[in-house]
């Protein structure tokens, strides 16, 4: 029985997870924007917060009206009613990972979920 699944994104520049990983409590996506580009549009969630980690380059959100600029090394949680849109800088591209979960769904985390 196998108890894990790899795959490799490098070569795309959004890849949804759920699918590709069988997840089942997240979902997990990697995106790239090439310099000067944007999210084509604007959403907000129902239920999920969403944590963004920037991995390379630089952008800025648009959360709620409020520009917020962002660069490698930084981490965003969105809360789900946050109106968003995503855009890379002038010029320079943007790769972030977004994690999608439940809001209020953290149970355990850490050493609180682990068997040692």
């Amino acid at each position: 029985m196998e108890n894990y699944t790899k795959i490799s994104v490098a070569e795309s520049p959004r890849t949804e997870l759920h699918d590709a990983l069988g997840l089942t409590g997240a979902e997990v996506s990697v995106n790239e924007l090439p310099a000067g580009a944007g999210v084509p549009f604007v959403h907000a969630h129902k239920q999920n917060e969403e944590i963004y980690a920037i991995l390379a380059g630089a952008g800025y959100a648009v959360l709620d009206g409020e520009k917020v600029d962002l660069k490698a090394g930084d981490f965003v949680r969105i809360a789900p009613a946050t109106k968003r849109q995503f855009f890379a800088a002038e010029n320079e591209g943007i790769k972030y990972l977004c994690i999608q979960v439940k809001a209020g769904s953290l149970e355990g985390y850490t050493a609180t979920d682990a068997i040692i």
